[in-house]
């Protein structure tokens, strides 16, 4: 197997879009309207966690409760998705996307977004076509993405998890691809820290142009 044989999943909020800004406005909103002070983006990346309550535990010295987490939730994606709208896609995404395609490998994109937002967004952003697979979130937004992951790779005819490289910006995308037997390379465009990706034991790049050549070279040392 050579580099044409691998296949990635993409991840979206943070790796393929570039929404850090819009993330940081809505927290920071939401934060003001649940009696929290603000946060610095460093700050947020130190702290920034999946599943999302265990941000807020490490914020709070506790879990919320059921109902805090609720309050939490709405506020944040209802300012998120006020501030989305200008967020673009990270630099040269679209260009490394078409490129992958027309060369002949597959992609596809795995994301804790709700999946009915997502879709239009893809469209919205021209790229949809260059994905066999999109996945978005269906169930509730306070658990990680290790089983839809594992879903995620299921229903991908022909593509064997060895083969798969799982591109996020989250230490979450590396747990999950572990889980579903993948392997990940993490950007360090998004949520979390270098320091705090790093310890996930998988390789951490600056670019998504970096993140592509180091999954071609993963599945492509496993091959050999």
């Amino acid at each position: 197997m050579t580099q044409h044989g691998a296949h990635i999943v993409w991840d979206w909020n943070g790796t393929l879009l570039h929404d850090v800004d819009a993330v940081m406005a809505a927290t920071n909103a939401s934060f003001a309207e649940i009696g929290l002070p603000p946060i610095t983006l460093e700050r947020y990346r130190e702290l920034y966690c999946v599943p999302v309550p265990r941000f807020y535990e490490r914020l709070l010295g506790r879990l919320p409760t059921g109902a805090e987490w609720q309050r939490m939730d709405e506020a944040f994606h209802r300012h998120y998705w006020a501030h989305a709208a200008d967020a673009g896609l990270a630099e040269g995404a679209r260009a490394l996307l078409a490129e992958w395609q027309e060369a002949g490998r597959t992609q596809s994109l795995c994301s804790l977004a709700p999946h009915d937002r997502l879709l239009p967004l893809l469209r919205t952003h021209g790229i949809e076509r260059h994905f066999i697979r999109v996945d978005g979130r269906t169930g509730p937004s306070d658990t990680g993405k290790a089983e839809q992951m594992a879903r995620h790779l299921a229903a991908l005819a022909g593509v064997r998890p060895e083969r798969v490289v799982v591109i996020g910006d989250a230490v979450d995308d590396a747990v999950a691809a572990a889980h579903a037997g993948a392997r990940a390379v993490l950007y360090t465009g998004g949520s979390h820290s270098r320091a705090s990706l790093e310890a996930a034991g998988v390789p951490v790049v600056d670019s998504l142009a970096a993140a592509v050549r180091e999954a071609g070279r993963l599945v492509a040392r496993t091959a050999g």
